[in-house]
């Protein structure tokens, strides 16, 4: 693949460093803070009112497992007490290593300035192993205020790990295959947890009325998500305030339960804190014991959403509601069923209802109904932020994404994959009607989750932290210790519901992949047949062609060259437009790129030719928003860089020499407050100046020294060229998209002739276009039709 180096000497005699010296990669005229990213500081009342509200958002799904994990245990019933305090201490310590240690001690560390998930997990290893499999980064991009990384000593042994990941292309591919497994099984969470939260929520009815039958509460169960999922378009802004309360009631209403059967039926369960049960149990249900570990498992579901949902909260609330409240709570809870259970071996089925008080247990009921509608909307949300996030890196079809709160802009909402989540959770709540089936799927689900982000968090910890060696391989050891038990126990189920989140999966890594092979693919063929600079400047100004008054921004994948389409589209028409715009948009593996540093221009050849380049970036959690005019904002970059490359001509005493960057980003700010022009963005704009003739190119950096130097400029020429620039944008503005179909070559073989001539032009199909995206009038789109042979 070609790849773009930096000029280190320029010979104006040769073609090729002549189409170096009109391609460099760009240079922001902006200065870049780099900083790692650093939590900011908050009071005590600020921390606590934090980790109060964090209940409501990370840890409903964890919160509501009491209502079902005992029932997965033991679903053909309770043989002696024995058993039950064994299942106890199994439940204590597996919420004490996993949630407690394993994720919000460490795994919480490991965020992406402030976000979790296994995307951010991805780009923090994008940004600090470069082992993204789209290269379409450059050096300037790492200039972000958002772009940490880490730099390593030579013989270290985090540059021998870097250096390993990045040594051949098949390792790239293994960790985003990783990434995907983990990311599709994340999906299969948003599908299983509103169907076992809620069905066993909506279960309690049959506690008081036990001639109900399971019909019934499946009609129920599926009502309630319908109305879930038909209101997800309304956002959770204006409710949002009552998950908190909502869920701190919850934690309250079983902690307090759990202690009052503990007094009240048998205390000695206590003795569950005592680990040696854990081997006196296991050791005694050998027949039984992967069902039990199964239901095990499910103690801690929803840990992951610790992590997924950290964008909304610092790490130190999380840590402060989970050991303060959660933990506690949740040990309460499970430790009061046992001694109940203890008590009343027959009522396994429905522990958690039958041992709720009389005389509160339709408020309870009501409570449990409500928490496990808050913890599926949390889910439910999380896999938007999910499939955006793929989308952003590449991984996923074009969908529509809408943003449904004003104040918050991690709040979105996705159609298409809504009613997708919709259809497949009432399919499997209608499907299975039972907990233990469902429990088994979810299991799966999550486990193998858990297991993605442990494999991620080695590298992680050995090139972003630069741990000892002994540190990453003891916490790979006991994260698998507990881990793999647990995926050994719900694999065995796999005729029993678990192969639910492995044909959710299956389905979603296929489309993801295939998407993401034939992007690749795509930009590699683009990369490849770009267009020579020098052929351009042969053609001289008028590039062989009449060029009409207007304005025309030409889209392309590429963020240097001329693409293909471009050369496809003036040897088949007689014209193109006065100005030409080579509109690059692409996304980084950086969670947001500031407004201001969002846009990078630059001029390409002399200034006769009236060619310019502007590469638009998007962080992963950057949206394009509907109300957003994509082209005003072009247009007022555009002239913006006129007026400050007009500053900068003249001012160079050599061919090196290097910008003052604090007074052209002073300067920039002050032509943005000038200019008014609606947007907080920022241009960035070159630093090559040519002369009249293309055959003498000078690479220009105007050192901008003295306090009048800004006013240094002829204001002719830039009058005349903003002149020029107004009169082509009144005549019209033209967007030009590149319609491709992409095919096999003819000597593909059948595999990749299915995946690239019906799969993958099938998913180009129902997704949304870019001009949809970028919200291009329809009037102004003008479609170039081509055929790339991968």
């Amino acid at each position: 693949m070609a790849s773009t180096s930096d000029i280190e000497t320029t010979n104006p005699g040769s073609m090729w460093e002549l189409d170096q010296d009109l391609d460099v990669p760009m240079d922001e005229e902006a200065s870049r803070l780099k900083n790692m990213y650093i939590e900011k500081k908050f009071s005590s009342v600020l921390l606590l009112r934090l980790a109060f509200q964090s209940l409501g958002v990370v840890f409903g799904d964890l919160g509501t497992s009491p209502l079902y994990v005992f029932y997965n245990i033991f679903p053909h019933g309770v043989d002696n007490d024995e058993d039950v305090i064994g299942a106890l201490s199994l439940i204590i310590y597996t919420l004490t290593l996993i949630p407690l240690m394993k994720y919000v001690f460490v795994v919480l560390r490991a965020n992406d300035n402030g976000q979790g998930g296994t995307f951010a997990l991805y780009s923090l290893l994008c940004r600090h192993a470069k082992v993204s499999t789209i290269p379409n980064q450059h050096k300037t991009d790492e200039e972000l205020t958002t772009y940490s990384r880490q730099t390593y000593e030579e013989n270290s042994l985090a540059a021998k790990v870097k250096r390993w990941l990045k040594g051949h292309a098949y390792k790239k591919n293994c960790l985003l295959i990783l990434v995907l497994i983990g990311t599709c099984t994340a999906i299969g969470d948003g599908i299983l947890t509103p169907a076992i939260s809620v069905l066993s929520a909506t279960g309690g009815i049959r506690v008081q009325n036990p001639k109900m039958s399971t019909d019934v509460v499946v009609i129920v169960a599926v009502t309630i998500l319908i109305g879930l999922f038909s209101m997800q378009h309304y956002g959770t802004d204006k409710v949002g305030w009552l998950f908190a309360p909502l869920v701190f009631l919850w934690f309250i209403l079983i902690g307090s339960v759990g202690a009052f059967n503990i007094h009240k039926y048998n205390s000695s369960v206590l003795k569950a804190y005592n680990p040696v049960y854990i081997y006196r149990f296991l050791r005694r249900a050998k027949s039984e014991i992967w069902t039990s570990l199964g239901g095990v498992m499910l103690s801690i579901t929803g840990t992951e959403a610790l992590f997924a949902d950290l964008c909304h909260f610092p790490v130190l609330a999380i840590q402060i509601a989970f050991t303060l409240v959660v933990f506690p709570c949740l040990l309460l809870a499970y430790t009061g069923q046992a001694a109940y259970i203890i008590v009343h071996k027959d009522h396994v089925v429905d522990a958690f209802y039958r041992s709720i008080p009389d005389t509160i247990y339709w408020p309870a009921f009501i409570i449990a109904t409500l928490a496990a509608i808050v913890a599926s909307q949390a889910t439910i949300s999380a896999t938007y932020s999910i499939i955006k996030q793929a989308l952003a890196l590449g991984c996923f079809p074009r969908v529509s994404v809408v943003h449904t709160s004003k104040k918050f802009l991690g709040q979105i909402y996705i159609p298409d994959i809504n009613w997708v989540l919709m259809i497949l959770c009432i399919a499997v709540t209608a499907g299975f009607k039972n907990q233990i089936q469902i429990g088994n799927a979810y299991g799966t689900a999550v486990v193998i989750v858990m297991l993605v982000t442990t494999f991620l968090m080695v590298p992680i910890m050995l090139l972003v932290w630069k741990s000892h060696w002994i540190l990453v391989v003891t916490f790979l050891v006991l994260s698998l210790m507990v881990e793999f038990p647990y995926f050994i126990a719900c694999i065995n189920k796999v005729d029993e519901g678990s192969w639910v989140p492995l044909a959710v999966a299956i389905t979603f890594f296929i489309i993801m992949y295939v998407w993401h092979f034939c992007t690749v693919k795509q930009y590699e063929f683009e990369m490849h047949s770009k267009v020579s600079m020098a052929w351009i400047l042969g053609l001289g100004p008028s590039l062989g062609l009449v060029r009409v008054p207007g304005i025309g921004f030409v889209y392309t994948e590429l963020a240097s060259g001329v693409p293909h389409i471009f050369s496809h589209f003036i040897t088949n028409l007689p014209a193109i437009h006065s100005v030409v715009v080579f509109v690059c948009v692409k996304y980084l593996p950086v969670y947001t790129v500031p407004v201001e540093e969002r846009f990078v221009m630059k001029r390409i050849g002399p200034k006769n030719f009236h060619m310019f380049r502007c590469v638009t970036r998007y962080g992963y959690k950057d949206i394009q928003k509907k109300h957003d005019d994509f082209e005003k904002m072009l247009l007022d970059r555009l002239l913006i860089f006129v007026r400050l490359e007009s500053m900068m001509d003249g001012y160079s005493d050599s061919e090196d020499f290097t910008v003052s960057e604090q007074k052209v980003e002073r300067s920039t700010n002050a032509l943005l407050m000038s200019e008014k022009a609606g947007s907080n963005t920022l241009c960035s704009g070159s630093d090559l100046s040519y002369s009249s003739s293309h055959d003498s190119i000078v690479l220009a950096k105007s050192p901008l020294t003295g306090n009048n130097s800004l006013t240094r400029y002829s204001s002719q020429t830039y009058g005349d060229e903003l002149e020029f620039l107004n009169s082509c944008k009144d005549a019209g503005v033209v967007h030009i998209l590149g319609n491709t179909i992409v095919r096999a070559r003819r000597d593909s073989g059948i595999i990749k002739r299915i995946v690239v001539d019906h799969l993958y032009a099938f998913l180009r199909k129902v997704c949304r276009e870019h001009s949809v995206i970028f919200n291009v009038p329809h009037e102004s789109l003008l479609n170039v039709g081509q055929i790339y042979y991968i």
